[in-house]
């Protein structure tokens, strides 16, 4: 058997996991396997005073940094059992060294008075069967929550369930609108599963992060592949790039405004600070030209005689609509949009022709051939 097929790669954890010829299960640390992957920028650079210090990375929607008060060997890529409100936990050593002092002067963590919770020590072979087993039960017990919800007249929907490394405890992550009374679900949800229960809410887009997708753009949806902290998004980043607002367009997998409508507000508003503001017609000596259409990232606006028409349209440059209305100021009309020499504007070519459908397509045709050959007759040989 190929080792790739005995391999399961757990992204949300950002590990992979093996079973030996032994059939015990081994465990490693896989970088980049996670949205929660953070890049040590300040790798070989030694600074003692955060030397204690380690980022912990457990399920994909929860890390913190942990302290090593023992002073054990331990080092990132480590698989470690540490303190937990409850009993204990197991997670990964993601980060070390000075890099964690970054990660908490950004978080808001002053190491003088924050209570760091420890790191005990390394994991073991029974912690991570431990761990792995745990882990195997999440998917059945976040089905039999959703039924059990759904039996009880909650206006909830679990979305995840991540289990302690000792399997003792479980976090029940749900989306809900409104206020949730969860004292007759938690007692049925002890009885069902004998665990201690933790009922954690979070958001439409938290939801859609921790179950993945494909966007309209073919590509993995950003909340599930990096997005990490959610910014308000406004109609108003979608009317500043001049789209339409059809909510069907806009909303994303979560029901809400896309996550992508803020990439480029920055770029569009950079672009609308250089376009003058248009508050009439420009005025030529054969007519008025209205404005119907301005194209925003190549600063070019577009003018009509019939502003209830889009045939017959003229493209000007914006410095060189600034200059007409300096000049309709001063009570000077240009001669005729008609005659305004077209605004040079770099183009995109593709290098490959990615835009044609025909591509693919041979470019020397195929001649018939005959069946007769070359002196087949229709109506075979003539007799001499």
């Amino acid at each position: 058997m190929n080792d790739n097929e005995n391999t399961i790669f757990d992204c949300s954890r950002g590990c992979t996991v093996t079973t030996d010829k032994d059939n015990q299960i081994q465990c490693e640390y896989r970088r980049g396997c996670c949205k929660l992957e953070t890049y040590d920028y300040l790798e070989g650079i030694n600074q003692e005073q955060y030397d204690p210090y380690y980022e912990v990375r457990f399920k994909n929607t929860r890390k913190g940094i942990y302290i090593n008060a023992s002073g054990q060997n331990v080092k990132m890529g480590d698989m470690v059992i540490v303190e937990a409100q409850n009993g204990h936990d197991l997670g990964i050593i993601t980060l070390e060294g000075p890099v964690v002092g970054r990660q908490m002067k950004c978080k808001g963590i002053d190491p003088a008075t924050y209570e760091f919770k420890k790191i005990y020590r390394k994991a073991r072979q029974i912690d991570v069967e431990k761990w792995q087993e745990a882990i195997a039960r999440e998917q059945d017990t976040m089905i039999r929550a959703r039924q059990i919800a759904a039996e009880l007249g909650l206006e909830m929907k679990i979305g995840d369930v991540e289990f302690q490394g000792d399997g003792t405890k479980a976090i029940f992550y749900y989306i809900a609108d409104g206020r949730v009374d969860f004292r007759q679900l938690i007692k049925v949800f002890a009885e069902e599963f004998r665990i201690r229960i933790e009922m954690k809410q979070i958001g439409a887009r938290q939801e859609a992060g921790l179950i993945g997708g494909l966007g309209v753009c073919g590509r993995e949806i950003c909340c599930a592949n990096y997005i990490t902290r959610f910014k308000s998004i406004t109609t108003n980043a979608a009317r500043v790039q001049d789209l339409s607002l059809n909510p069907q367009k806009l909303a994303g997998q979560c029901g809400k405004l896309k996550c992508c409508l803020n990439f480029e507000v920055s770029n569009y508003l950079d672009a609308q600070s250089r376009l003058p503001k248009v508050s009439a017609p420009l005025e030529f000596e054969d007519g008025l030209a209205y404005l119907v259409k301005t194209d925003i990232l190549r600063e070019l606006m577009y003018f009509s005689y019939d502003k209830n028409s889009l045939t017959d349209i003229y493209p000007l440059d914006a410095y060189e609509v600034r200059e007409i209305i300096k000049m309709n100021r001063n009570g000077i009309k240009p001669e005729s949009l008609k005659l305004e020499p077209e605004p040079s504007v770099p183009e995109f070519v593709t290098s490959v022709g990615d835009d044609s459908i025909t591509r693919f397509d041979s470019s020397e045709k195929k001649k018939k051939k005959s069946r007769g050959g070359k002196h087949h007759r229709k109506n075979g040989p003539r007799e001499a």
